[in-house]
């Protein structure tokens, strides 16, 4: 649900003030925008957003009440729109322990989300119908880093539709930026890289790893990790008839 408000609404800020820190756009192997400070972090991806809030707490209440209001700010007090997170238009859950990620079910709202960042001062993720922040956001910058992500996550597509189908095993899929990737683990290493990793088209070294996770148990089907010279990270998995691998946030499954 959109709400857009023109006539401007004050808002009192007395307790939380917007985290100064600078917006940084990276590329991959998740294309993502982000900006961080001593307790909080906000990460916008392709397709979703991740909150990490100062307490595990608040990233507790936030998937309890599957719900956030997204309050973007003009000045330091002007409220001049906002969009409500709900069950009836994302997902929000807790990953790799800590973050929120809220999952959006139409690109539309994402875009609108995207729009607002890029063009006001700052944004404040609180409470859905009640005065509690969770944490304000100065988004001085983030036009730019957006501009980046878009290009990025729009380019990957097209990137994908473009690519050939190569010889091997492919694996297809991800979620808004779909990839198509490919392995070989070379007879001949050059020097430490005895692998190469192929993604939309994009060759790069990887070097094998298949103690990747120490004297941890590895999961259930792994066969090898592919360290890329791009710092990359890639799983590779089989359990019976399935096989897929694990690069970024995303899964991908052998599709050929």
């Amino acid at each position: 649900m959109k709400r857009k408000i023109f006539l401007g609404l004050a808002v009192a800020c007395a307790v939380a003030s917007p985290v100064l820190a600078e917006w940084t756009f990276v590329a991959g192997p998740t294309a993502n925008a982000f900006i961080q400070s001593s307790d909080s972090t906000l990460e916008l991806q392709c397709d979703r957003i991740r909150f990490a809030p100062a307490g595990h707490e608040d990233s507790e209440d936030l998937v309890a009440k599957q719900g956030l209001s997204i309050r973007f700010m003009q000045d330091g007090t002007t409220e001049v729109g906002a969009f409500q997170v709900g069950q009836n238009n994302a997902s929000v859950q807790i990953v790799d322990n800590y973050p929120v990620e809220i999952s959006f079910n139409n690109a539309e709202d994402y875009g609108f989300v995207l729009d607002q960042l890029a063009a006001n001062a700052s944004v404040n993720l609180s409470m859905v119908d009640q005065d509690i922040t969770y944490g304000i956001f100065d988004l001085a910058g983030s036009s730019a880093a957006i501009k980046s992500l878009r290009s990025a996550c729009g380019g990957a597509a097209q990137e994908t539709a473009s690519t050939e189908a190569p010889e091997g095993a492919v694996y297809c899929g991800g979620g808004a930026v779909k990839r198509q990737i490919e392995y070989v683990i070379l007879d001949t290493p050059d020097g430490e890289w005895d692998a190469v990793l192929t993604v939309n088209g994009e060759v790069t070294r990887a070097m094998t790893a298949y103690s990747f996770f120490g004297n941890a148990a590895a999961p259930k089907g792994f066969v090898v990790a592919l360290l890329g010279e791009d710092r990359s990270e890639t799983l590779v998995f089989s359990n019976g008839a399935k096989d897929w691998l694990e690069y970024g946030d995303y899964q991908y499954e052998k599709c050929n």
